[in-house]
């Protein structure tokens, strides 16, 4: 009797078990950088907590670009479900629809001042994420959304030559992102080239471009700007707020549980903490090897590219609000959100920011 109840039991666990094997879901993601890149280490992480919150039911496979379908039809494959899951920065979709920047990077902080820790306090709280799962319906979309990764701010970029006003920063031939911000460098006199990641140091080298930006101290080192350029300019206004974003095909969504919708969103929220914290404490370590050990200069950004890049970028802003009505809301939302915040946060920011630079100071 003894052993029949063993076999039964065991029978049924087996069973159990086959269950919730098959029941387990795998979604593949294909990402639009490279396999190594930190922005895939923190994606990796993020999988990991659903993974572990799910108790196993639901996982990702990351692909790096290129896997599936080409950097530019990611989102396009997502929608269409040839992916489950995409992971990108909603701005490369801004040809799309012009708000897909107020998420993915407004250009000089929305004009409004706000920086990625604010940016985070109106996503989560001043009404940004309702307005950022309306996107996709207004892009036509069959797509749900994950804010994770907060980038910013990004460096202003490398020189040859020390630059001290805009008439010096206007010698260089530059290399922008696409979209509002390159524009917006247009807008200001400067020779504004946009141009993919894996072009930009072999333009350098040839001269097509004489100056160019990328990211942050982290992600430019294991490009290898210093390895041609010596000069670097960390105060920069174009991408102030940068946020990596994870896409997952509607119909695949809404098949998932409400446990594993649940365990998404709340990993998604740890993340965006959890990239800040990884980002600077990368980033110094960074910063410490270019100044320290491959010979790169840090200067100061001249006082003058802050005022004409700001007014620039805020005439883009309510230029594009005039003409397309859900950027208004969105911008709106954003703007009141700053009026109230942004005078606390930038005045607490102050006393941070001298409190580091006296830290800074003494290291000289």
């Amino acid at each position: 009797m003894r052993k029949l109840f063993t076999l039964i039991l065991g029978t049924l666990l087996a069973s159990s078990f086959m269950i919730t094997s098959s029941n387990a879901k795998t979604l593949k993601c294909q990402t639009v950088i490279s396999a190594k890149a930190d922005e895939v280490v923190m994606l990796k992480d993020f999988g990991q907590t659903v993974t572990d919150l799910t108790g196993g039911s639901l996982d990702f496979e990351i692909l790096p670009a290129g896997t599936v379908v080409g950097v530019k039809e990611t989102l396009d494959a997502v929608d269409k479900g040839l992916i489950d899951c995409g992971f990108a920065w909603t701005h490369y979709w801004s040809g799309e629809h012009p708000a897909a920047m107020l998420f993915g990077s407004p250009v000089a902080g929305g004009g409004v001042g706000i920086d990625n820790i604010a940016f985070i306090s109106w996503f989560m709280y001043g009404g940004g994420k309702e307005l950022y799962d309306r996107l996709w319906g207004e892009m036509n979309r069959d797509i749900k959304g994950f804010m994770l990764q907060p980038v910013g701010p990004e460096a202003l970029g490398w020189f040859k030559e020390p630059i001290n006003s805009m008439e010096d920063f206007r010698k260089y031939r530059f290399r922008t992102p696409p979209g509002i911000p390159g524009q917006t460098y247009k807008d200001i006199g400067v020779a504004s080239v946009a141009m993919g990641g894996g072009d930009i140091l072999p333009a350098l080298e040839a001269g097509t471009i004489d100056a160019a930006e990328w990211c942050c101290p982290k992600p430019d080192s294991v490009f290898g700007f210093q390895k041609v350029l010596k000069h670097y300019y960390l105060q920069g206004l174009h991408q102030v707020v940068v946020n990596a974003d994870l896409y997952v095909n509607g119909k695949v969504y809404r098949g998932l549980t409400d446990h594993e919708k649940k365990a998404m969103e709340v990993a998604a929220n740890a993340s965006l903490i959890k990239s800040l914290s990884y980002r600077i404490y990368e980033n110094g370590k960074a910063l410490k090897f270019l100044t320290e050990e491959a010979g790169v200069i840090l200067h100061d950004t001249p006082s003058d590219y802050f005022t004409e890049y700001m007014a620039a970028a805020k005439a883009t802003l309510l230029k594009n609000a005039e003409e397309n009505a859900f950027f208004n809301e969105v911008y709106t939302s954003m703007t009141e959100f700053a009026d109230i915040a942004v005078p606390f946060w930038s005045g607490a920011q102050m006393s941070n920011a001298k409190l580091g630079m006296a830290h800074a100071a003494t290291l000289k």
